[in-house]
Parts: structure tokens; sequence; C-alpha cells
């Protein structure tokens, strides 16, 4: 997806700030609707569609974070959280609930651009050279739609599990570095944030593990490789 096509919903109770992301985004070549909590997000999000969420942690009434875990349940699209600086436990609780990526106050413009960029592509075109099904247990992993199923049921994916599943399974029965699935993510290490991107794919890894294993506390598809990385193992 190009940024031109891209439909961005910024949520941030700050005035100030919305208008500024607003203009600056829309500089850039995306559409933009903002919102000034999370009762107009969900208005909002009951008749437009958008590619990806900017969402404010600390706002008052329902906070981003609460936002985020009860907008998983329905929808895949991507959020990205800002949080104030040095608030890891915000961070974590964040893609523990469903969040792809986040970036703390005060931010560069440019960062953001460059964040929301690389939540856009991060879904691969399919990889043709491998088999269109692989299965894990009960489970069917569709390899050009990215779609993971259960017999008749759809197991619904964010967007950041959508690509760390395509990744995994592109190099399924071999190991993948965390270092590699950051770089794949888009999410490389800055000099305050480096340390928490591995923490970050180990989050996600670990949201991916409970759609995929009967027993996510004894990984039998998604194997942590001690001293390494993870790699995907399938039937």
């Amino acid at each position: 997806m190009t940024s031109p096509d891209a439909h961005l919903l910024i949520v941030d109770d700050d005035e100030r700030i919305r208008s500024l992301l607003g203009r600056f985004l829309r500089r850039n070549g995306y559409m933009v609707t903002t919102a000034s909590d999370a009762a107009q997000a969900r208005r909002l999000l009951k008749g437009l569609e958008f590619d990806l969420i900017v969402l404010d942690v600390m706002m008052p009434g329902e906070d981003g974070i609460s936002l985020t875990r009860d907008l998983r349940k329905v929808l895949d699209t991507p959020i990205l959280l800002l949080t104030a600086k040095g608030e890891i436990e915000d961070r974590i609780a964040g893609l523990e609930g469903g969040a792809d990526d986040y970036l703390s106050k005060p931010f560069e413009p440019r960062e953001l651009l460059l964040r929301i960029a690389a939540i856009l592509r991060r879904i691969p075109a399919a990889d043709h050279s491998q088999p269109k099904f692989l299965t894990l247990g009960a489970l069917r992993y569709d390899t050009e739609k990215g779609e993971l199923w259960q017999n008749d049921t759809h197991i619904r994916l964010t967007g950041t599990e959508q690509a760390l599943l395509r990744r995994l399974a592109a190099s399924r029965g071999q190991s993948v570095s965390r270092a590699e699935l950051i770089e794949d993510m888009g999410r490389g290490p800055s000099a305050e944030e480096g340390e928490n991107s591995e923490r970050a794919i180990d989050v996600q890894i670990t949201r991916l593990r409970r759609k995929l294993e009967p027993d996510p506390k004894e990984p039998r598809f998604l194997q942590t490789v001690r001293g390494t990385g993870y790699m995907l193992v399938t039937d």
C-alpha cells in the first residue's frame, strides 16, 4: 500500500496535536480523519474503514490501551500508540493488548512518517515458491493470503502477527533471529529504545503463540531457538 492510498485515524485529546499531525500527514500524501477521544473514534470506526490508527495512550475517560484491547476483538486495523517518554510499561501493555507499534512523545514528525510507512508495508507479497497451505495441528495457514483458519473459522491476526507469521513461514524449519525479525518489522532500534525492540518482538511472539498453540507454555509450532531467535515448525 502506498501512502496516497492510506486513510489514517488520529485519536488524541489535545486539539493542537491533532491539528498539527493532521496537517503534516496530509502534506505527506495521507488521507486523515481525527477524533478527540475513544468515544468519537468508535463512532467513526462504525461508519468508515481506516488503514491505520494513530492512538494516544493518555486520554481522559477510556485510555488508548483499553481502546486498543477492545478494538482488537473486532478489528485487525494496525494501531500505532503514542506513549509518554519513558513509560515502558505502557508500551508493553499496549503491545500485549494488540498494538502493532509505539512511538514515545515527544517525537520527530519524520520518525512518525517512517513508523507509519513501515507498518503499512509489513505485509509482503505472497511467496509462490512455498506451498499454498501449511498445517499446524488443527490449524491451516494460507501462505498466499496470510490467513489462519481452524476448519471454517477464520482466526483474526493483527497486521504485525500476519507479518511475523509470513516471515517465519517463509523460513519454516530454520531459525530466524530477533535481529532479523526487528529489521523485517521495520523497527530499527534507536539509541533510546534499542533494548526494547527485542522485548517488543518477544511480546508479539507470545501473542501469536496464543493463536497457534494448543498450549502456548509448551510451544510445538512456534519454537524458541535458545540464544538465536524463533522457528516455525509445521506438520
